[in-house]
């Protein structure tokens, strides 16, 4: 058989003209191909291997590495606790102190709560006192923080934190009217007494014998050591 062109002869002396397509038939042994196929499965194999070894390489890198950034972190923040545990230790006596401190204020307020500055009182009295009139004997009563004051002997005198009980020697009979007022004009002092004038006589001569009272109000407390508002 002649070989195959790309014009064949028609029949009868003429010819046909045109390119023609020849079938390509692989006549490889199936074998040959399941090696190739073989071996280029192998070769991404290989490669899917290198690539997840270098990811397992990189990530334990970072670890590495981020443990070590954590290692630091962590020996860092171990020297500031001891840092401040060490400060902590200098000033571990600021809370006693502190806590002693407030004690003793707060007692300081509670025995000073009803403190009287009598002697600005006793000087009211004796400068009210009637011409020729002296003082003998004076006695206080008052309240203290743990005990109130009596109760008044008289319904008529009003409550007060104590009182002041004097004895005075006059020439005459005073004024006892115009006493009274004096001494319930004092800031702190109500309900005054004034009691009868007695006829007494001593070495130094004869001399009514008054005896006197008042009534100290709260008002008279000093408050020196009472808490403000605004303090803690």
């Amino acid at each position: 058989m002649s070989a195959l062109t790309t014009s064949q002869r028609r029949k009868g002396g003429g010819t046909l003209s045109g390119i023609g397509t020849l079938p390509q038939v692989n006549l490889l042994p199936p074998e040959v191909r399941a090696a190739r196929g073989l071996r280029a499965t192998k070769r991404w194999l290989g490669l899917g291997l290198v690539a997840t070894l270098a990811l397992c390489v990189a990530g334990y890198g970072a670890a590495l590495i981020s443990g070590g950034l954590a290692d630091a972190e962590l020996v860092e923040a171990q020297a500031e606790t001891a840092r401040l545990q060490s400060e902590q230790a200098q000033y571990a006596e600021v809370p006693v102190v502190l806590n002693a401190l407030a004690q003793a204020t707060a007692a300081r307020q509670l025995g000073m709560s009803t403190e009287v500055q009598w002697k600005p009182y006793i000087d009211a009295i004796a400068a009210v006192l009637p011409e020729g009139v002296s003082i003998d004997t004076f006695t206080v009563t008052a309240a203290t923080p743990m005990a109130a004051a009596a109760a008044p002997s008289d319904p008529l005198q009003a409550a007060g934190m104590g009182s002041i009980q004097f004895t005075t020697r006059s020439s005459t009979v005073p004024d006892v009217a115009a006493w009274v007022d004096a001494l319930n004009s004092v800031p702190g002092f109500s309900s005054a007494w004034v009691g009868s004038a007695t006829l007494t006589s001593d070495e130094s001569g004869a001399y009514f014998a008054v005896s006197s009272a008042v009534v100290v109000t709260t008002d008279a407390f000093s408050l020196r050591f009472a808490q403000t508002e605004g303090e803690g």
